[in-house]
C-alpha cells in the first residue's frame, strides 16, 4: 500500500473554513477520482507552529504506485489549483508518498 501525504500549514484565520471545505468538498472530490480507497485526516500538536498556523497532515491510500502516478497525471493539477484558488496565501501545501512496510 502506498500513502500519498499532504501536509498543509494553514494561517488560523481560514482554518474552520478550510477544515469544512475539505471534508465537504475536497477530499471527497480526491476520493471521487477512484485512484485512494481511504483517507485519514489528521491536525499536528506537537511541535506546535508560530502562534498564527496550524498544521495539518491527509494521507490518502491507494493500493499501487501506479494508482497515485496515474492521479498526478491526471487529476492532481486541477484538484491543486482548486486550493490556490481559494486559499491563496493561506495555506501552504508540501507532498510526498511514502510506502507501507
Amino acid at each position: 500500500m502506498f500513502i500519498y501525504s499532504i501536509t498543509a500549514i494553514v494561517k488560523k484565520d481560514v482554518e474552520t473554513e478550510w477544515i469544512k471545505w475539505m471534508k465537504e468538498v475536497h477530499i471527497p472530490n480526491i476520493l471521487h477520482t477512484g485512484y485512494f480507497n481511504n483517507h485519514k485526516f489528521y491536525k499536528l500538536r506537537i511541535p506546535t507552529n508560530a502562534s498564527n498556523e496550524v498544521t495539518y497532515l491527509v494521507h490518502y491510500e491507494c493500493e499501487t504506485l501506479e494508482h497515485y502516478l496515474s492521479y498526478v497525471e491526471k487529476e492532481a493539477s486541477s484538484l491543486q489549483a482548486e486550493v490556490n484558488a481559494k486559499f491563496l496565501g493561506k495555506v501552504t501545501s508540501a507532498r510526498m508518498v511514502i510506502e507501507a512496510i
